[in-house]
């Protein structure tokens, strides 16, 4: 009996900007990953039926509003693609969930687009796909500077988390030569894991520490490296603002999705480190294929059962508030596909 899986990170393209998707990927598989991208209630919803899934939580696809360096523009395209994926959700609404695109160039309309997404469109949180190009094709603008920390203020009052997904990082050249490393082989992880960092070093956590985010592929790599980090950061001070140590914040602050990491290894490694009610399940469709991210979990039998059903489901309904009272008097592990 397989348990009903609710998938985290799961993306839809808005047909505006999908186009922009294409950059990130090889040129020969975009058709195909176009077409799926667009056919949330076709594909998506079939194999979510084939493979066990009673809920996906959509996300717009990298890199999606982050790319538009225009202000005004990113703010009028965030509104209409949170539109476009709020008609998704209202078309099976106890398939598909949603969270927000935010137009992370303007933190004020960044805020306010989410307030509505939210309270009005009942979206269970935000994804922002890597850092912010703003005014400037070739710029690059993160998270953590001072511009935002309002936004994170209202980000932690309304209670939602936060998806802190990748996208292709700017031109690094320790990767010329070899552009098989750029992007999910590589590059994504690096970029992902150091704006990560840099939330956590910054002190963020500190002035809001109910905030809470969320890392694909279980943690782009932070579960392996922590250690190191922290520990050239004692022998090595160099007046970090964060007021705890780096692995505190990974542990209380943030979750890891399975998306893109079907490695038993690396789940045992990032349940030693944050805990397994800290471990979401996810496929990252249709850039992964949902069946072997759902096969994979089903047949693991190096974890408990009920370890299982957390990350199969629990998890992200207490994290997303996706349990209904019809969910609470049916024990999750009944819920057979």
């Amino acid at each position: 009996m397989n348990i009903k899986k609710i998938a985290v990170e799961e993306h839809f393209g808005f047909p505006e900007i999908i186009d922009d998707s294409q950059k990130q990927l090889p040129q020969e598989g975009w058709p195909k990953l176009r077409q799926a991208l667009l056919e949330v209630h076709g594909r998506l919803l079939d194999e979510m039926d084939t493979c066990g899934v009673q809920t996906a939580i959509l996300s717009l696809a990298s890199p999606g509003i982050q790319a538009i360096p225009e202000k005004q523009k990113a703010t009028e395209i965030a509104r209409r693609a949170n539109d476009y994926l709020a008609d998704i959700v209202a078309k099976k609404p106890d398939r598909f969930q949603a969270l927000a695109a935010l137009p992370m160039q303007d933190p004020d309309a960044a805020s306010q687009e989410l307030v509505r997404c939210v309270k009005d469109l009942g979206f269970k949180g935000l994804c922002v796909n890597g850092f912010s190009q703003i005014d400037r094709d070739e710029s690059a603008v993160y998270c953590d500077l001072p511009q935002y920390w309002p936004f994170w203020a209202n980000v932690e009052s309304l209670g939602v988390a936060f998806y802190l997904h990748p996208r292709v990082a700017p031109s690094r050249t320790d990767l010329h030569g070899h552009p098989w490393f750029r992007g999910a082989a590589w590059s994504f992880g690096v970029e992902t894991a150091t704006h990560a960092l840099r939330l956590m070093a910054s002190g963020l956590f500190d002035t809001y520490p109910k905030l809470t985010a969320i890392l694909g592929h279980l943690g782009e790599t932070l579960p392996n490296t922590i250690w190191r980090i922290e520990h050239r950061l004692r022998v090595m001070p160099r007046g970090i603002p964060a007021k705890k140590p780096l692995g505190e914040y990974l542990r209380n602050n943030f979750y890891f999705a399975t998306s893109g990491n079907f490695s038993t290894k690396a789940l045992i490694n990032a349940i030693l480190e944050v805990g397994s009610d800290r471990i979401l399940f996810a496929a990252d469709y249709p850039f992964e294929e949902i069946s072997e991210a759902a096969d994979w979990l089903d047949n693991i039998d190096a974890i408990s059962e009920t370890d299982r059903l957390k990350i199969a489901r629990t998890n992200a309904e207490n994290l997303f508030r996706l349990r209904t009272a019809s969910d609470a008097a049916v024990p999750a592990a009944t819920l057979d596909r």
